[in-house]
Order: structure tokens, then sequence, then C-alpha cells
């Protein structure tokens, strides 16, 4: 098995940030390495240590010689601000860059917490003081992902214990319960905006706090 079997070839699929070659380069796979013996979760591993943006990745092979390497890299993060630079957060909850403060505003902000010993590349921790809010806003993240929602959001807010509140399209406060259903409470949200009541000029705040469908609106109030 050790004769056969070598990798001809590496072909990278689903990049935008980084190039195939810069990919090729962080898993380690060197061509001529046999496809059965490579540990694909040290490739996986190598691959999102070194290149961060990457949020998933998947290895399959190809016979006879072709090495399939699939990644998918994380869309718009949000800016968390902490003691002069800006942490990025992806939508997984990874930390995938660092800049400064002032180039903060292209993204949507992440405030009312602190960070734990923030690290490139390392998973999002809030001090220990925000550990309530830290599940909800990881949780909040993913399900803003998966619905296709995270470019109209222009801060989640965690200063209020008593509830988390997400600016919205430049328009709206959106209210919202930790703990919550967020995948439900987005729908919930999408469906509100889509309703012909909702002009285009409106403003306010929408809770989503009910316990049930219903859905409460503050036009102007924000």
């Amino acid at each position: 098995m050790t004769l056969f079997f070598r990798v001809g070839s590496i072909v990278v699929t689903g990049q935008k940030r980084y190039t195939a070659e810069e990919i090729q380069a962080a898993s380690g796979v060197e061509l001529g390495s046999n496809m059965y013996l490579l540990n694909k979760f040290d490739v996986v591993r190598a691959i999102t240590g070194e290149l961060p943006y990457i949020e998933d990745i998947r290895i399959n092979r190809k016979l006879p010689d072709t090495l399939l390497i699939e990644v998918r890299e994380s869309g718009r993060p949000f800016a968390l601000v902490q003691d002069g630079s800006a942490w990025l957060v992806s939508a997984g909850g990874k930390l995938v860059d660092q800049i400064p403060e002032r180039e903060a505003g292209q993204y949507g902000r992440i405030t009312g917490c602190q960070l734990l010993a923030p690290s490139v590349g390392t998973p999002l921790a809030l001090a220990t003081e925000y550990a309530a809010q830290q599940s909800s806003l990881l949780d909040l993240l993913a399900a803003l992902d998966s619905a296709g929602l995270t470019e109209n959001v222009d801060a989640i807010r965690l200063d209020d214990l008593s509830d988390l509140k997400m600016d919205y399209i430049g328009r709206f406060t959106v209210r919202m319960a930790y703990g919550a259903d967020y995948g439900f409470e987005l729908k919930k949200l999408t469906l509100t905006l889509e309703d012909e009541k909702i002009q285009s000029n409106m403003t306010g705040t929408i809770d989503l706090r009910l316990k049930s469908e219903d859905v409460f609106i503050i036009p102007g109030e924000r």
C-alpha cells in the first residue's frame, strides 16, 4: 500500500481570499505523499491554523492520484474593539484577524463585552463576567450566517443582561431574549419586514421576545 496511491496532484476549490498555492502549502501535503497514510485531521488543523479565514474543510481522495481539498471561507466578520484594536469575529465564532480600530467601520460591531486573551486563529472567548452572553452570541452568529443575513446587521449589543439587541438594516433595533432559538427568531424578523405594513422609510424597535409568533413593533423608537 505504501508503494501505490501517491499524491500526484492537489486540487483546491472554494477559495476566494487565499490562493490554491497558499492552501496547499499550509496543508503540509507534498506531492509523492501516500494518500492513505495522510491524517485528514492533521491536514485540517494545519490549514485552519495557518489561514484563519477558512471556516470549514473537506478532504477527499480521487483515484488514482488526486487529493481534493474543498474549503469554505468565512463571510463578512464582525468587529469587536478592545484596547485600540478591532478583533474580527467570524460567523463560526473564530477570531480571524486583528486590525487597527480606525478600520473597523466597514464591519458590523459587537459591543458590550470583553474578550479574554484574544489571539488570531483561536475561538472567541469572552471574559468570565460575560459567560451568559457568550453562548447566545455564538448561536446568533451561526443563525445569521445560515440565514444569509449577516450583511444586514450593523451591530450586536450585549451590554444589557435583560435582552440582546441587534441594529438591523440601518433602521431598526431588534430585541431578542438570551438563549432564544435564533433561527426561529430570524424567520419571524424576515416575515415581519416583508409585511406590506412595513414602509420602506419606517424606523423603530422590533421586539421578538414574545413566546409565540407574535412580534411587537414600536415605530420611530430605537
